[in-house]
């Protein structure tokens, strides 16, 4: 006659079961948190780079118009550059291909947080070229000269003028009113919204 013990097989308690439910819970929070937060810094990297390359872009701009700034030789005593915190306005010349050189009026400002650039039309006439810069320190709005956004994210724009020897807030006066006394470099730093120092770019003015 044979005899033997069944050993009956233990499953897993009701207590067992909630300890290994909620730990896979707590691992399954921690990984979401994980997830969650690379990829909040993979979006705000984006949007981080997406201001870099719009102000490298909007600095190539300045650079092109601060080398073609229109000289005393052209415009004699009238004013072809002004600068103040958050903006400035210069003359520059423009030439296009089969046609005489001609000069603009190009205005920067910064509004509602982004960077924008207004060119006027063309002119070869001194008068005109007089009436289009007091429209342009005015910023009026115009259908001749569409504002176009360079960058966006930025809080402000500082501006800084190499004139008689030093970098200057706000133009220095002539001793003789017959020569003005231009500048000769023109540091811009754009603020990016979150950045605590702006990014800064110098310029020559006029190709010197």
């Amino acid at each position: 006659m044979k005899t033997g013990i069944h050993k009956r097989r233990r499953g897993f308690t009701l207590v067992e079961l909630l300890v290994a439910i909620s730990i896979l819970a707590i691992l399954a929070v921690l990984g979401w948190r994980g997830l969650d937060g690379i990829v909040r810094a993979r979006i705000a990297l984006t949007e981080q780079m997406e201001v870099t390359r719009g102000m490298q872009l909007a600095f190539a701009q300045m650079q092109s118009d601060c080398e073609h700034l229109a000289g005393r030789d052209i415009i004699g005593r009238r004013p072809n550059l002004q600068w103040t915190e958050g903006g400035f306005t210069l003359v520059r010349k423009v030439y296009n291909e089969n046609e005489p050189s001609q000069l603009v009026v190009v205005s920067y400002r910064i509004g509602n947080g982004i960077l924008v650039r207004r060119e006027s039309p063309g002119t070869r006439d001194l008068a005109q070229l007089e009436v289009l810069w007091q429209a342009a320190l005015g910023d009026a709005p115009s259908a001749a000269s569409p504002p176009v956004a360079l960058a966006g994210g930025l809080t402000g724009m500082t501006i800084l003028a190499y004139q008689a020897n030093e970098w200057r807030k706000e133009p220095a006066a002539s001793v003789d009113a017959s020569q003005p006394l231009d500048p000769n470099g023109l540091q811009v730093g754009l603020v990016a919204q979150g950045q605590p120092a702006p990014m800064v770019k110098f310029f020559l003015l006029g190709g010197t």
